[in-house]
């Protein structure tokens, strides 16, 4: 962190500036006694940087938090299970933003290489420990250099939380095809919305008091998740992940029971998938 009562601007916008509304809410979860996710290094950065939080994304947001707790959540259990069967494998994390998810999930094995743009990496940089097995690589995720800086050859897991809703389907598919081409044996995890939210956002519907989300071109429905598994023949499973029992009726026995009803998932905005590669 920076030094004791010096605040960082991040100084970002458009998709980028999204982290510190991923941050905020999954911080005010974290100071919760009763957090679904513990994440002390999220409470630490929100203190450390000098943004509107409250004025932009408002004061009461448990509801929303505990939503984005849960997704983290979500993405660290994949984590810990891919580790779990390669302790020494590597997982890029593409988008990385300002996540903290390597304190949480390391094992003290893993290989880290987070891919995001240039100024999230210098804001990364600035205001979180580095690790000998971390690494960042700056730049976009449709280049092809953050490849050269991945070593397959102990297992390779790919993230994607918060990223591929941001991008056109034809993307977000070339995307997905050539992690499946360069990554044989891995898994790519990443959340997507469906099409009823896509809409929204790109109305500008999508808002939280003075913050309004940027689009989020690409949404899902059920028969466009059955046509992910055809973007590339290395493809060999994709499935929809539950977010698991949270907080409260809503969290711990509505969401639960919806994802169990095929016709009713449709109503849940996000999806987390999981996809396979053989």
């Amino acid at each position: 962190m920076d030094g004791v009562g010096e605040k960082t601007k991040p100084g970002l916008a458009g998709v980028p500036e999204t982290l510190l509304w991923t941050l905020y809410h999954r911080a005010a979860e974290a100071r919760r006694p009763d957090a679904v996710l513990t994440d002390p290094l999220a409470v630490e950065l929100i203190d450390a940087i000098e943004y509107p939080f409250e004025d932009l994304f408002g004061a009461d947001v448990a509801f929303r938090a505990q939503w984005q707790a849960l997704r983290h959540r979500r993405f660290d259990h994949e984590v810990r299970r891919f580790l779990d069967r390669h302790p020494d494998g590597t997982v890029v994390a593409l988008g990385e933003g300002l996540e903290t998810q390597f304190w949480r999930v390391d094992n003290g094995r893993v290989r880290w290489v987070g891919v995001d743009l240039p100024e999230v990496i210098a804001l990364r940089d600035r205001l979180l420990p580095a690790s000998p097995r971390r690494t960042s690589v700056a730049g976009s995720v449709h280049d092809d250099d953050w490849f050269a800086a991945i070593d397959p050859s102990r297992g390779v897991l790919v993230t994607a939380q918060g990223l591929l809703m941001h991008l056109d389907r034809a993307d977000a598919h070339r995307l997905i095809a050539r992690c499946a081409e360069r990554f044989p044996g891995g898994t790519l995890v990443f959340d997507v919305v469906t099409r009823w939210f896509s809409d929204l956002a790109e109305r500008a519907v999508v808002r939280s008091r003075g913050y309004v989300a940027p689009a989020m071109p690409w949404g899902l429905n059920g028969q466009e998740l059955d046509a992910l598994r055809r973007v590339h023949p290395a493809i060999a499973e994709v499935r929809r992940l539950p977010w698991g029992r949270g907080r409260g009726a809503l969290f711990g026995y509505v969401v639960p029971a919806l994802e169990r009803l095929p016709l009713a998932r449709a109503a849940l905005p996000i999806w987390i998938l999981r996809t396979d590669f053989s």
